[in-house]
């Protein structure tokens, strides 16, 4: 194999090498995982507003089934982050990313075979799906990739920045979508195509970005040999209690966004429908408001990183969480105001409207907690199984030096098994929403709210009591310092 792309000596800890060469280069590397990790949500969450389409397009699911097919990529997703952050020191990142962004055309050519076959049965549907949670794999690879460039004090920074340009994958494709594939103009400023919806053409877009994503990674990305590691060496964090509480924590952060995320446009379809896409000001139309929660979400991830950096990643994780459970219930409260709406009658619709600010508000402050959890608890990751490094070895050592080599591998495995587990959390919210048991979609919907809210309490407490509650001097390990 040809070394040209390979980096020999990475040292990103020692400052003047950071300053000369290594900055630039991680930078580099970080820019072009953004973009592939970018396709990778965008194609992972494609079912999540074109779902909302297939009725439309003349297939006849009912909402339950249309509720599992966005919820299928997400359980698909969340099981392949482990094999995903494994191929990082096994092939190295610049190469996994080619081969993780060259399987993209797997989900998207396939996409666009069945959405243009009438007598497509729902089974295939299920298949093709499945295959998009090819897209949610990328995170954890690209997130592994990119722990290895970066030094301790720049992680949660750097970790928030490429998950937020990974999470904005799904606003783009919530917002994109409609618009490509000719189901809704531009927040009804522009008029949407009167040629019929062709929800094929998004998946084409998509194919084309993938191939230029793995020309990208192969001219401008990089492996490091350090980065090298035995599955055996990396899945050993599994034996660590510390992998399970943050995976726990993550399952309502990241588990909450890309939930979510995937069933907010048919929430909102269900439940604030009108027959037709109306102006602006006239109707609720999910197509102009779906990705906007996304987009919230991904926005404040880079600042639940830049504040764990800054007050240490357990406070504001902390804080993400009594803000889930408070605008949680606001949203919960906003649903018991509604008409429940098992006909989608156009007098029930619009009786509902006027509450439709109100929902999308308090929705949008979950969105923005879900977001900033998710960098802080991603900032927490790395700092644990370096501290637990620190604790048992002493300063100015080469055992230190090799423990904190060890802690950063561990870091990044951590990441995969943490990541799988959390976006486990994308395939129940879905589900919850639509139970089987319930009348209908909008009980079904206010229980599942209160059972998230009470999750999240569980969460918070669980953040306090491990990393800040105040502990014994002989028996502190961990919220001593700022996790």
């Amino acid at each position: 194999m040809s070394r040209r792309y390979w980096i020999d000596d990475w040292r990103p800890e020692d400052a003047t090498f950071w300053e000369e060469t290594g900055a630039k280069t991680a930078r580099r590397n970080l820019i072009w995982s953004i973009f592939a990790e970018h396709l990778g949500f965008s194609v992972w969450l494609i079912w999540s507003v074109s779902s909302a389409f297939l009725v439309a397009q003349g297939f006849d699911f009912t909402p339950s089934q249309l509720f599992f097919l966005i919820a299928i990529p997400n359980l698909v997703g969340s099981l392949l982050r482990v094999p995903y952050t494994l191929a990082v020191p096994k092939f190295g990142g610049r190469n996994w990313t080619m081969m993780s962004a060259a399987l993209l055309l797997v989900p998207t050519l396939g996409f666009a075979y069945a959405v243009t076959q009438p007598t497509t049965p729902y089974w295939v549907f299920c298949v093709i799906a499945a295959t998009a949670g090819l897209g949610g794999g990328n995170f954890a690879s690209s997130m592994a990739n990119i722990n290895f460039f970066y030094p301790s004090a720049k992680k949660g920074a750097a970790l928030g920045l490429n998950a937020a340009g990974g999470n904005l994958g799904v606003a783009l494709i919530q917002f994109l979508l409609p618009v490509i594939v000719g189901g809704a103009g531009i927040f009804g400023l522009i008029k949407a195509s009167d040629g019929g919806i062709h929800l094929e053409r998004a998946a084409f877009v998509y194919a084309a970005l993938a191939v230029i994503a793995i020309f990208a990674a192969f001219f401008f990305m990089d492996n490091i040999t350090d980065a090298k590691s035995s599955p055996k060496e990396q899945l050993s964090v599994v034996k660590s209690k510390q992998t399970w509480i943050m995976s726990f924590l993550y399952i309502g952060t990241f588990g909450s966004f890309i939930g979510y995320s995937a069933a907010m446009p048919l929430l909102i379809k269900l439940n604030f429908w009108v027959p037709e896409p109306a102006p602006l000001g006239t109707g609720i139309y999910f197509a102009y408001f779906a990705f906007l929660g996304a987009l919230i979400g991904s926005a404040t991830r880079p600042l639940g990183g830049w504040l764990a950096d800054r007050w240490g990643g357990a406070k504001v994780t902390l804080g993400a969480f009594i803000g889930l459970v408070v605008f949680t219930l606001g949203v919960l409260w906003t649903l018991m105001q509604l008409t429940p709406n098992p006909d989608a009658t156009p007098a029930i619709a619009f009786e509902n409207q006027s509450w439709f600010p109100v929902f999308l508000g308090f929705f949008m402050l979950v969105f923005a907690s879900t977001g900033i959890g998710n960098g802080s608890t991603y900032k927490m990751i790395p700092s644990i199984f370096r501290r637990e490094a620190e604790l048992a070895t002493t300063p100015g050592t080469a055992e230190r030096e090799t423990a904190l080599a060890g802690a950063t591998k561990r870091s990044s495995a951590a990441v995969g098994i943490i990541g799988a587990v959390g976006a486990i959390g994308g395939f129940f919210i879905p589900i919850a929403f639509n139970s089987p048991w319930v009348d209908n979609p909008l009980d079904a919907t206010k229980s599942a709210f209160i059972a998230f809210t009470i999750f999240y309490a569980i969460c918070a407490l669980v953040t306090f009591v491990v990393y800040l509650r105040p502990q014994p001097a002989q028996v502190r390990e961990l919220a001593d310092v700022r996790i």
